[in-house]
């Protein structure tokens, strides 16, 4: 008898050349159990340290009988029960087939390819890593130690043979990678690949998060850029080597100097109709003026001169202080200072007949109504903000609304509506270039929406997804969703993935020092608690963040919280 399992870059079982359908994997242990032997060296476990895996904070004897059920579910599964073997107290995997994993035959093979690697055998081997370790399983404990192993030999074996396009492919932002075919196109003559090759990474680096490229890097393009060719440099890459000067002085910390090239650099933006260069080069001036301490200031005056010289592109400004606005609303000090500040804002934009701006403004005290728990005055507000910001062509801002505008119905019980609104914002936000952003906060309340276990499970991957393909991406705007995947997990029962992603989020928001935040987490940890039975800890964390939603001035918050406090009791 033979078996094959795959567990690179996803899971499936062959036995005798049959391959098992996904749907006899209903079981998720039965599914795990097989998952665990296949990652585990010789492919067998004590049946102690299986337990222990699966059911951590369980007695014994509910383990015990878990673990005969997780076994007898993966025997029905793979149609054959010795191909779970049981000798004394190990379980062991196809003890006496012929198994091939994977796994295993990617790690030999790169093994001995990487002390006296070649291009081509270094390929050969690479070709067997068809991708990560069960991605599909992303938080679980057990799978980080052997998921990190063969992503570092896979990184290792396409360094070794020099495949840097394939290097690239799998990890965009490798500079040393983009900087090798750079030289390469450089010293073949060919600028254009090499200006092609920068504006790649320099894209996969997020320049709206403030992470560029390196010195070595723009020396190389500007290298590029100053060959001579009959075709002249464009103005767009002329902006791009200034955009990623002036990342590398605020990364060295010449603020100053950064906002200046940032200031200057957006000029020329304009002058073109760059759309994403005008709001990359807002988010560095704005990025500058965090670091100093001094946003609202910058915003405010940004927001009043752009209004009144030019009052249809002032969405294009405001699309580079997204995060710092809405991280912003939600600071550690609560959000009615900026309420007062976009009270001001909204008269300038009136004044000026900025439908964008007055969009903008409206959206922000939209903002604020509802965390203040004002729901019909925030619905009133934000569905004037889309209406005006779908005139103004305000992708990223609408986005925004219609999210708010959701949540709205949510906690009205208008679930249906929620979904509509979702779906709607998720078109808009696609069509931004902060759509990595907007997208990944649209998830985290899809899950609140969701009304299956299959469809939440379904949203938790697409997330992961998200999360995974932009793995520099906006922290702050993935807080949503960390935290809503872990409540949805936590009431589905699925509690080992649960507290890996609440340990992230719990770093993220000591990190920002969001206020919301941190309460939201707590919120989370209420849920967690529950779900393992532990009253008197789930009160104690509903309580958390009851009262740190209070402090806060979140009404709507607080009292959910004090809701979970009374059903936990």
């Amino acid at each position: 008898m033979s078996v094959e399992i795959q567990v690179l870059g996803g899971f499936s079982v062959t036995v005798d050349g049959v391959a098992i359908a996904p749907t006899h994997w209903r079981r998720d242990r039965a599914a795990a159990l097989v998952k665990l032997l296949a990652a585990t060296p010789q492919h067998r476990m004590h049946r102690e340290k299986v337990m222990d895996t699966f059911w951590p904070d369980a007695d014994s004897e509910a383990a015990g009988a878990a673990l005969r059920k997780a076994v007898h579910y993966a025997r029905k599964a793979l149609g054959q029960n010795d191909l779970i073997g049981t000798n004394g107290d190990t379980l062991s995997l196809a003890p006496k087939a012929e198994l091939v994993i994977d796994a295993e035959s990617f790690e030999a093979a790169a093994l001995a390819t990487v002390r006296q690697p070649t291009p081509e055998s270094c390929a050969k081997a690479a070709d067997l890593y068809r991708g990560a370790l069960l991605p599909d399983d992303l938080y679980l404990d057990w799978l980080d130690a052997p998921r990190t192993r063969l992503t570092q030999l896979h990184l290792d074996l396409l360094r070794a043979g020099k495949l840097w396009q394939r290097l690239i492919a799998v990890d965009p932002a490798d500079e040393p990678a983009q900087c090798a075919l750079m030289q390469a196109a450089l010293d073949s003559g060919n600028r254009g690949e090499a200006i092609r090759i920068f504006n790649q990474l320099r894209q996969s680096l997020h320049v709206d998060l403030g992470l560029g490229p390196s010195a070595k890097a723009v020396a190389l393009y500007e290298k590029a850029l100053a060959i001579p060719s009959v075709d002249p440099v464009s103005q767009t890459d002329r902006i791009r080597a200034s955009l990623a000067w002036g990342l590398l002085h605020l990364h060295s910390g010449d603020f100053d100097k950064a906002r200046a090239v940032a200031e200057e650099t957006r000029g020329l933006a304009m002058a073109a109709g760059l759309v994403r260069e005008i709001g990359e080069s807002s988010a560095l001036m704005g990025l500058c003026a965090q670091m100093q301490g001094r946003w609202k200031e910058v915003f405010q005056t940004e927001f009043i001169d752009w209004v009144r010289k030019s009052p249809d592109t002032v969405n294009m400004i405001f699309d580079g202080h997204l995060c710092l606005a809405e991280f912003c609303l939600c600071n550690a000090k609560g959000h009615h200072e900026i309420g007062m500040a976009a009270q001001e804002l909204l008269s300038v934009a009136e004044g000026a007949g900025s439908l964008p701006g007055r969009g903008l403004a409206s959206l922000i005290l939209g903002e604020v109504a509802l965390f203040s728990g004002n729901l019909g005055e925030a619905e009133r507000l934000l569905t004037e903000a889309d209406a005006l910001l779908a005139k103004g062509n305000a992708h990223s801002g609408r986005a925004l609304a219609l999210e708010r505008l959701a949540e709205i119905a949510l906690s009205d019980g208008r679930k249906w509506l929620a979904k509509r609104l979702i779906a709607r914002a998720e078109g808009v936000a696609a069509a931004s270039w902060l759509a990595p952003h907007l997208l990944i906060r649209l998830k985290g309340l899809a899950l609140r929406a969701a009304g299956t276990r299959d469809k939440v499970l379904d949203i938790i991957h697409e997330g992961d997804r998200l999360l995974t393909q932009h793995s520099h991406g906006c922290q702050p705007c993935s807080m949503g969703f960390r935290v809503a995947s872990a409540t949805a997990l936590a009431e589905l029962g699925e509690l080992d993935q649960v507290g890996r992603r609440l340990d992230e989020a719990e770093r993220i928001a000591g990190m920002w020092h969001g206020g919301p935040w941190a309460a939201a987490v707590w919120e989370a940890r209420g849920s967690q608690r529950r779900a393992e039975r532990n009253g008197a800890r789930a009160v104690a964390a509903f309580e958390e963040a009851a009262s740190r939603y209070a402090a806060l001035g979140r009404p709507t918050d607080e009292a959910r919280c004090r809701a979970q406090i009374a059903l936990a009791s």
